[in-house]
């Protein structure tokens, strides 16, 4: 099974589309690890289109604060502002299906699904202690995460050593491949599909086939011009505005 792997799409329709465009014909299941709402323009087309094309989908913070289920004290000036916006215009049907989204972890063939961390899904999993406790604890070999906007992740290999996974696609390459191998452990992050932020603003997702134990990392660029345009025209902050431009 061969498996479209999106994160924090951050209703950002032009870089889902974008992504959509490369992965079409290389898959055959679309999971998606949260924060489908939440700093871009369009959280209706997003939400539309995530509630009717994937497979699996668990709910990240962004989710559960436009849909009533946590307060916005938790958020920057930035994040509240965009998330009242959304909580305005979400249909009631958007509402409801972000309100019924499972949290993680959620297990699919032979991996899981989480938003931040496996006890935890607001934790950021930022640095290799973080990583280290998460492998520590998997009942599969493999998990996927998202909320950091980070490509890459973590693996500990058969003799207990840690090493992070830095997909090199800058200089124009648009994926890179990585081999799962047996007995090691593996706790990776697609990237964020609408707001990067590991210094590539180009959209990011992952292409995980469970036969072949075989993972591709992608990036894809997409109008940038055309989601700040629509950004600037609803009002949202400048801050997320301009961050596009740089996947900061």
């Amino acid at each position: 099974m061969r498996y479209l792997i999106l994160s924090d799409i951050h209703s950002n329709l032009e870089a889902l589309q974008a992504v959509l465009t490369a992965a079409a014909g290389r898959h055959d299941d679309i999971l998606c690890l949260g924060d489908i709402v939440g700093y871009g323009p369009d959280p209706n087309a997003v939400t539309d289109w995530v509630r009717l094309n994937t497979g699996t989908c668990i709910r990240g913070n962004h989710d559960r604060a436009a849909c009533g289920l946590d307060d916005l004290s938790r958020f920057n000036y930035g994040g509240r502002v965009a998330i009242a916006w959304t909580q305005e215009r979400l249909t009631p049907e958007n509402l409801q299906f972000l309100k019924q989204l499972p949290s993680g972890p959620l297990r699919r063939d032979d991996f899981q699904i989480v938003h931040g961390s496996l006890g935890d899904e607001d934790k950021y999993i930022v640095t290799q202690p973080d990583a280290l406790e998460q492998l520590r604890h998997l009942e599969t070999e493999l998990v996927f995460f998202g909320h950091s906007h980070h490509q890459g992740g973590y693996m500990e290999d058969a003799n207990g050593y840690l090493q992070e996974v830095k997909p090199s696609l800058f200089r124009g390459r648009s994926l890179a491949a990585l081999e799962l191998l047996p007995g090691e452990k593996y706790f990776l992050n697609p990237g964020s599909v609408g707001q990067p932020r590991d210094g590539d603003p180009r959209a990011a997702f992952a292409i995980y086939d469970s036969e072949r134990r075989h993972l591709e990392y992608w990036r894809v660029p997409y109008c940038v011009e055309a989601t700040q345009r629509r950004m600037q025209e609803c009002g949202l902050p400048e801050s997320l505005v301009e961050r596009l431009s740089f996947g900061r």
